[in-house]
């Protein structure tokens, strides 16, 4: 059954095909307040139908925004490792903000019979067909989540909607970056809802000290091409502050779209941010990454990586072949 006056799906259909079933809900690899908000939201929503569920991820926990969100809550994330020999392959899989094969989600035993994302359905994905599917392009997924319990008239703990407006809070930029009316609206029907002083926690002191290592390295090897601000981070750091430091460059006047990439021991992580409307930020990092890595997102934020393997292919002079690629990916004559 699809919801007709808001011509999207009826979250009642998905609690129907959950019911009886042992329930995970996967969030994509490294997640986020936003993919640890929705999950978190998403459990506690099943509950007030009597379906109990796991939340897992793969990858690492980022030791900022997304571990605190996880103590303030006394939310249980299971990693892939934790449920090897337990999730059989008949269990029922739910992605949250993310999609089966989307490239930052591990494919785990299970049988994936739904998702829910706001990010959009590539060529990698598009075939996989689901139970119940709900893609739209909102500035969070927390968002989505938050819309269900409105749609059923519940009303979500105090918890549970600090959380959710947390995770549309951080991923929209502090309402400053691929904002809808929806989740606007949303953020109405949470504030008055959510916990104040544990909103204020979670929002400060969110990097430790040794992260401004990160925006020292930035800062010291960017370069600025016409509208591009491109620069790298020689050791390794957490997903979180390279989206971070990713932000700051587009802060900069010169600058309306920037790449930052961090080395890693599998490689070069990417956080790529555009604010020009005629630049889709997805598109540019799988452009400039094909053929050496891949990468994808929102029209205005995205990611990517090269493995180990193929950043040695690059050679010594690798750092001006990468940003040669993202200056061709964007037409620039430089």
């Amino acid at each position: 059954m699809e919801n007709k006056s808001l011509n999207r799906p009826d979250v009642r259909d998905l609690i129907e095909i959950c019911k009886g079933r042992k329930i995970y809900i996967q969030t994509h690899n490294i997640p986020d307040p936003d993919a640890i908000g929705s999950a978190y939201g998403l459990q506690q929503l099943l509950l007030n139908f009597g379906i109990s569920s796991t939340i897992c991820y793969d990858g690492e926990i980022d030791k900022m925004s997304a571990a605190k969100i996880l103590d303030m809550f006394g939310i249980e994330m299971f990693s892939d490792e934790d449920l090897s020999g337990v999730m059989g392959k008949g269990d029922y899989i739910i992605c949250v903000d993310s999609q089966k094969h989307a490239g930052n989600i591990t494919d785990l035993p299970g049988q994936e019979i739904a998702a829910i994302d706001h990010h959009p359905t590539t060529e990698e994905n598009a075939h996989v067909t689901y139970m119940y599917k709900d893609v739209r392009m909102l500035g969070s997924c927390c968002t989505m989540i938050a819309q269900y319990y409105r749609d059923l008239d519940l009303t979500p703990s105090s918890d549970v909607a600090t959380a959710l407006l947390y995770g549309v809070k951080m991923d929209t930029l502090q309402f400053r970056r691929g904002i809808t009316e929806d989740d606007i609206s949303i953020f109405a029907y949470l504030n008055r809802l959510m916990d104040i002083d544990k909103l204020k926690c979670l929002e400060v002191n969110s990097i430790e000290f040794d992260d401004l290592k990160a925006y020292g390295a930035a800062i010291n090897n960017i370069q600025v091409f016409d509208y591009l601000g491109i620069t790298y981070i020689p050791f390794s750091c957490p997903d979180a502050m390279v989206a971070i430091v990713a932000d700051f460059i587009l802060s900069l006047i010169e600058v309306e779209v920037s790449v930052v990439y961090c080395e890693r021991p599998d490689g070069l992580k990417f956080s790529v941010r555009s604010e020009r409307r005629d630049v889709d930020a997805g598109a540019l990092a799988a452009q400039a990454l094909e053929g050496i890595g891949d990468g994808g997102g929102h029209a205005y934020m995205a990611g990517g990586k090269i493995p180990a393997h193929d950043v040695s292919k690059l050679g010594k002079f690798r750092n001006n072949i990468i940003t040669e690629r993202f200056i061709k990916a964007l037409g620039l004559n430089c």
